[in-house]
């Protein structure tokens, strides 16, 4: 590392801060990355100037190079080639436009390959793939189609895009690798904002050109590359469009192919690890996309699809692909060497010639494998005119689900890999087509961790997808488990991290409770109990909790607030809470799912969950009033604005459902505004408007129809004014038709003493009865200060103070009513935010000041003084009576606005006040200190000045001295001016004109005129909005005279003793109001929810057609309809050209004389873009797949025995393959599957039949013979199961390798029992193991045991001990079982009549 500082001493001080960065990964790469280097440099007898690694003298160091005449031992590859630290890393830079730059690192060929995937994971930084898509094909440059070209660059980049899959390449400049590259250069060019595509290159370093730039002990960073195609020869170039690189060394030089085992390596240990979201157990599927190429790229499609990976072959892009491309779907007995050489003739070329007739035998034996996997294999046609097919992306996938569909190892969890993948990539449009289909029947159990798996991945398509096709939500969300779990894999939201804080809070007050047990809760969970404190603090105080806590917990799981509350409360709360866990059952499943997408600000998914919703208006308005308080907590510069847009949504879908329930029916729709809802903390719809500021809710006729209704109480609406003001003066009028009263026509109809308390106890009889007696209070308050106003109160003036303190217990009523259960602190901040009950407070606190100074002799003057202003306050108050008012109303609030922008005007002007006052005051007089002065001349008199009062002080000309005091002595006169010998001013008076002028300017002009804009403007805005802002205040005033007494002051203090005799003598609960607050009956609340849920239907499908009929909805919808006609135009034309192909062979073979019966009529092949093959029964499989290292490739078509195979030559060396026996002893052994491609016994134990045994021990799991049962053996290191089983000498016994599995005991009386097995059946198998002279034959036995037995007894003690590795698993088709083994437990499951 100094030798680095050293070296770039001047780049070092610029660029330390990103050094210190980058040195954690310098060392990482030292400690784990190595490269390989020649120790010993011996020349290479072909090229005297090189070593046997290829490389030169001068490459090697002083150790390696040894004297001319040395002769100790001769160059080996494994012995003289050792690790070193790798040389070259960092970045590589590779100029031109956009300055493209990319990691790189020469690692050793035989690097792990974890180590490799930590590298890019942990090092690099690189999010771990849901995909990975291996391309192989020519390595040199190919002409492809330019059809093909476009198809296939934007189709690779799509899944790699859609899936975030990681593309795996041989990174040079070449062939196929370089048309990945520019895939990826098209993608970043058009894609400026979202995440690079991760394109990573696995190359040889031994034939990477320019190299040299690469190296540095210490890494570049970055590495400037040029790529030189003209100069390369036979080496090759990086390509500039790749992301990362992986330089596989091995210590030669000009060697290609060196990388392909470290690929192959890396690639199986990705497909072996787990998928990277939260929730998947699944492995990261690998697809293998192939393009052109020769035997090496027919090499990798054999060994991928050996291990089972999906190989896509792009039809027409030439050579080996178009070789498989022409033989794909036919069986394989057709695929003959013959064919094969000639399809190689017509696609290679004059390449062909370079073949040999081994190695055509060997690639037909690999292609008729190939062929034979069809599963794997999918052949993808490009359409040359752009329109229909399959596109390459979808053709991609759709290979994995087929492999995935077809894996017959995983049983019935076929389908389940299928959805995860599809989920995890997120194409839904591959789910509805390949998975959820007619023919599938979904439980809805089954796709609960879909669900999961969907939610917690933000895939809105797939919940929908998911719940359209039989998931049951309430199920779902049953166990409370699974919300925990969906709360505790948020996103990174702002209510996580609220939530992070109370669990924090929630765990230290434990620990304060509990004392010595404090380290034990150190890692609390998130829990439903600290959601619904935070929902709650979101909601406000005035719900309850949505998941009530027990009383056990609930005291250690309470906010700030809730701490310091006394002990009595915490238990009448929870005896509260206790009530509501009994109703806890009715819990709505979507609501709960709902307000889990609302915390985290989730539009997509909450639409989803919203429409799931029981009670969908109320869940709006709650989801309205969280965002808009999570909006105003949040310190994001963002996401405050986003959260108010999705709040301003949903407060229009509670309009737009409760327009549709108004225009349905009235009197229901006002139901659902005072209904009590149990799924949003027992509040309504109408409080959680109000709370959430929901303007435009509240200003709906329905809503204002219910406050009118309550505000008339038991009198009709339909009353004029006039008719209730002379009743409540002459009451009699109401038992006549003078007023109407709203259940008038009711019967029973209303009594005498009913309709007096319907008049008087009607809030807007109420209001009228106060203003009246207001106006009474202020007229007898003027009276006593302007007539009656002596030094002993005389009999008017305690009838005041008697009024008054009525009204001082009004208002402290209303301090302490607190119906919503707000508690102390939460009500009296809401009653001092109100300005009314702020002026009523300051007149109160006034007037009892003012009463206590002129009871004093001293202050009496002062008393009068501070009650004359109070009367001031107490007509300012009176204003409150015009808010009912719809036409006086708005003016107040437009009043309020245009006070709060006068007073920053203040602000603003003050300043040009101040500064001309103080310089005019500064100027003109020369020290005066007489404060009352200072301030007349610096503030009074420049304020004076913007309303028109001139001074003359600042002009010479009207300069008089007799208006002034010399020296300041006169506090009735101003302190004259500097004076010069002439009694004259001596201050500049063009200064002070000036200065005037100036501040005319600003003060009067420009300041004045920004007030009147500044109330034109507030006029403006809030006049549009006075009419919502009016109806939305206008509630609190019909709420509070709701409330209020009947009787007016000062007659209101008899209600007052009453209440407070009743609640403080008699103790009886205060009366609950029933307007505002609802609890309906169960059933009429289920009827009325499911009539709002019918209504919220007819919203969403009218604001559907409201979007499909707008412009740029029609245009879309024909824009799809033209494509649509287009793609139905494309196909028919196919077809009249297949039907001319047909015609055309018909008349072709009428013509021709001595046609071949056998000849089969031609298949369009453009006719469908994605093959099936045709298959067939043939010899074994298995058994000639090379499985042998040196086993010779066998094509189908010598298999037989009878055939005749000039150039076989079966392998008979190593491991004693023959045995003991001669060529001519093996002959009297032959294989009757056929050829194999290894003679003599290979890995089994004898030459001929060697016999196996596999036991199927069986049980009934009841004694309703419901379950078929069976015994297997688990394999702790490949996680799968198996059927007990061995070779044997005799199927008289049981295998001798079972002895360790089953134990002495349990062996011998299974042994006992095979007698009476029955025997399922027998015969030769497919083994990998077979060769042409050793063969397995197999003996599959089910013994059935009775429930009763004691070898049933032993074996269950054995399993449930927990120490062996036997297991009952039933009997199903989704057993994880070895092919053969499968097709064996089918054949015992209709031996018992068993469903398989």
């Amino acid at each position: 590392m100094l030798k680095y500082f050293q070296t770039n001493k001047g780049e070092t001080n610029l660029a330390m801060p990103c050094l210190r960065e980058r040195l954690p990964f310098i060392s990482w790469i030292k400690a784990n990355i190595s490269k390989k280097e020649c120790s010993f440099f011996q020349r290479d007898p072909r090229k005297e100037q090189l070593c046997r690694c290829g490389y030169s003298k001068t490459d090697h160091t002083d150790e390696a190079i040894k004297p001319e005449d040395f002769t100790g031992e001769t160059w080996d590859k494994g012995k003289h080639i050792h690790k070193a630290p790798t040389d070259a890393f960092g970045d590589i830079s590779f100029g031109g436009l956009g300055q493209k730059t990319s990691k790189y690192v020469r690692v050793s060929a035989d690097t792990e390959a974890e180590v490799l995937y930590e590298l890019l994971t942990q090092q690099w930084r690189l999010l771990p793939p849901n995909l990975l898509i291996s391309v192989t094909g020519g390595a040199n440059n190919f002409y492809l189609k330019p059809h093909l070209q476009k198809t296939f660059r934007r189709g690779l980049i799509k899944v790699a895009q859609t899936t975030g899959a990681w593309i795996l390449t041989g990174g040079t400049h070449s062939g196929v690798m370089m048309h990945v590259g520019q895939a990826v250069r098209e993608y970043a060019l058009s894609n400026t904002i979202q995440g690079q595509v991760v394109a990573i290159g696995v190359a040889t370093w031994g034939v990477i050109h320019n190299r040299d730039k690469l190296v540095h002990e210490e890494g570049c960073f970055p590495a400037n590359y040029v790529i030189d195609t003209q100069g390369q020869g036979a080496l090759a170039c990086l390509d500039n469009n790749h992301s990362h690189f992986l330089l596989v060394d091995d210590g030669t030089n000009g060697r290609y192919l060196v990388e392909t085992e470290l690929r192959a390596k890396l690639e199986k240990h990705i497909s072996c690890r787990n998928l990277g979201n939260k929730v998947s157990s699944m492995t990261i599927p690998v697809v293998c996309v192939a393009l052109d190429g020769g035997p090496g790229t027919l090499d990798t499609l054999y060994k991928a699809m050996l291990s089972g990976t999906p190989c896509i072959i792009l039809e027409g892009s030439g050579r080996i692909a178009d070789v498989i491309a022409q033989v794909f779907g036919k069986p394989v007995s057709q695929i003959t060497i013959t064919l094969i050489r000639q399809q190689m003739m017509e696609s290679f070329g004059q390449e062909y010639e370079k073949f040999e007739e081994h190695e055509i035998i060997e690639f037909t034996k690999k292609i008729q494998d190939i062929i034979g996997m069809s599963h794997l294999l999918t052949i993808f046609k490009a359409s040359e005119d752009d329109q229909g097919g399959v596109d390459l992306d979808v053709a991609i996938l759709k290979a994995l689900l087929k492999a995935s569909k077809t894996d017959e190892s995983r049983g019935g969890e076929s389908w389940k890999r299928q959805l995860e993948l599809a989920i995890t990539w997120n194409r839904v449009d591959l789910a509805k087509t390949e998975i959820f289909t007619e023919q599938s029947m979904w439980k809805s159990n089954d796709l609960h961790w879909a669900m999961t798996l969907a939610l917690v991945g933000n895939k809105p398509e797939f919940v929908s997808l998911l719940l359209e096709n039989g998931l049951c939500l309430r199920d779902f969300l049953k166990d409370d488990n699974t919300l925990c779990e969906l709360y505790k894999q948020l996103p990174n939201c702002f209510f996580l991290d609220k939530l992070a804080k109370r669990v924090n809070l929630a765990s230290s007050s434990r620990s304060q409770a509990l004392g010595q047990r404090a380290h034990v809760l150190a890692g609390a969970k998130i829990s439903l109990t600290h959601v619904s404190d935070e929902v709650r603090h979101l909601l406000g105080k005035f719900t309850q909790h949505i998941y009530p806590s027990s009383a056990k917990t609930y005291h250690l799981d309470m906010s700030t607030e809730d701490i310091s509350s006394s002990v009595s409360k915490d238990q009448t709360m929870m005896q509260d809470l206790l009530r509501q866990n009994r109703a806890e059952a009715q819990r709505d499943p979507g609501s709960d799912l709902f307000l889990w997408t609302i915390i985290q600000n989730n539009k997509e998914l909450s639409e989803i969950a919203w429409d799931q919703c029981g009670d969908c208006m109320s869940g709006a308005l709650a989801a309205s009033k969280i965002l808009k308080k999570m909006a105003e907590e949040s310190i994001d510069a963002d996401e405050p604005q986003e959260m108010l847009e999705l709040a301003k949504h949903y407060e229009n879908h509670a309009i737009g459902v409760f327009n549709e329930c108004y225009n349905s029916d009235k009197e229901r729709a006002q139901k659902l505004l005072v209904r009590i809802s149990c799924f949003w903390g027992k509040t309504t719809c109408l409080r959680l408007a109000l709370e959430a500021n929901d303007k435009n809710f509240v200003a709906l006729s329905g809503v204002q129809d219910l406050l009118t209704q309550i505000w008339c109480g038991e009198l009709s609406v339909e009353n004029p004014v006039w008719r209730v003001l002379v009743c409540m003066v002459f009451f009699p009028l109401i038992y006549t038709r003078f007023v109407v009263f709203r259940k008038q026509n009711v019967e029973p109809p209303l009594g005498c003493w009913s309709r007096l308390v319907g008049l008087y106890s009607a809030p807007q009889v109420k209001f009228y009865g106060n203003i009246i007696s207001y106006f009474a209070f202020l007229f007898l308050f003027a009276v006593v200060l302007m007539v009656d106003f002596q030094s002993t109160p005389s009999i008017v003036e305690l009838v005041l103070y008697f009024w008054l303190f009525s009204l001082v217990c009004e208002e402290i009523r209303q301090l302490f009513y607190d119906p919503d259960g707000f508690g102390f602190r939460k009500k009296a901040k809401r009653y001092i935010h109100e300005m009314w009950n702020i002026l009523d407070v300051i007149s109160i606190v006034l007037f009892c000041l003012g009463l206590a100074f002129r009871l004093t002799t001293e202050l009496f003057y002062a008393g009068k003084i501070l009650l004359c202003i109070d009367f001031v306050v107490f007509c300012l108050r009176l204003m409150a009576i015009f808010t009912i008012s719809r036409i006086l109303g708005p003016k107040i609030i437009i009043v309020r606005k245009m006070m709060m922008d006068m007073f920053f005007f203040m602000f603003l002007l003050s300043i040009w006040v101040v500064a001309y006052g103080v310089a005019k005051q500064g100027i003109l007089i020369h020290n005066d200190n007489r404060l009352d002065w200072i301030i007349r001349g610096a503030i009074y008199e420049p304020y004076l000045i913007i309303f028109g009062s001139f001074p003359e002080n600042i002009d010479n000309a009207a300069f008089d001295i007799n208006s002034c005091s010399m020296n300041g002595t006169d506090p009735l006169k101003p302190k004259c001016p500097v004076l010069n010998e002439n009694q004259m001013p001596v201050f500049p008076e063009w200064l002070t004109i000036i200065m005037l002028c100036v501040y005319l300017l600003f003060a009067n002009i420009l300041l004045l005129n920004l007030l009147i804009a500044i109330f034109n403007y507030t006029f403006e805005e809030v006049h549009d909005n006075t009419d919502s802002i009016w109806k939305f205040q206008r509630y609190e005033l019909i709420k509070e005279y709701y409330s209020r007494p009947a009787a007016p002051p000062p007659f209101i203090i008899f209600s007052h003793l009453y209440l407070f005799i009743r609640k403080m003598v008699l103790f009886k609960a205060p009366i609950s109001s029933t307007e505002f607050k609802k609890q309906l009956p169960q059933t009429e609340e289920e009827e009325l929810l499911s009539w709002e849920a019918l209504m919220k239907d007819r919203h969403l499908l009218s604001a559907r057609q409201e979007q499909s009929q707008s412009m740029e909805r029609r245009i879309l919808d024909t824009s799809q309809k033209v494509t649509t006609l287009t793609e139905r135009m494309e196909r028919l034309e196919e077809q009249v050209t297949q039907s001319n192909k047909s015609l055309q062979w018909i008349v072709d073979s009428l013509k021709s004389q001595g046609f071949s019966a056998k000849e089969t009529q031609p298949q369009d092949e453009s006719s469908n873009s994605l093959r099936t093959p045709e298959k067939e029964d043939g010899f074994h499989e298995k058994s000639h797949q090379l499985q042998y290292p040196d086993s010779f490739p066998v094509p189908e078509e010598k298999v037989s025995l009878s055939s005749f195979m000039s150039t076989y030559g079966s392998s008979e060396g190593g491991n004693d393959h023959a045995g003991r026996s001669g060529p001519e002893g093996l002959d009297n052994y032959r294989n009757p599957g056929g050829r194999t491609g290894i003679k003599g016994r290979g890995a089994l134990s004898r030459l001929g039949p060697n016999l196996n045994l596999d036991l199927v021990v069986t049980r009934w799991r009841d004694s309703a013979r419901s379950v078929l049962e069976f015994l297997a053996v688990l394999n702790q290191n490949l996680r799968s199961l198996a059927l007990p089983g061995g070779p044997v000498d005799s199927v008289d016994h049981l295998p001798g390798n079972l002895k360790g599995i089953l134990g002495d005991k349990l062996f011998e009386a299974l042994d006992a029992k095979v007698s009476e097995g029955t025997k399922v059946s027998e015969g030769y198998v497919d083994d990998c193991r077979n060769t042409d002279n050793a063969w397995v034959e197999t003996t599959v036995l089910n013994i059935h045991l009775d429930g009763t037995s004691q070898v049933m007894v032993d074996i269950n003690n054995m399993v449930i001990s927990g120490d062996s590795c036997l297991q009952w698993q039933e009997v199903s088709s989704r057993i994880k079982l070895s092919p053969n083994q499968r097709c064996s437990l089918q054949q015992v499951a209709e031996l018992h009549n068993r469903k398989f």
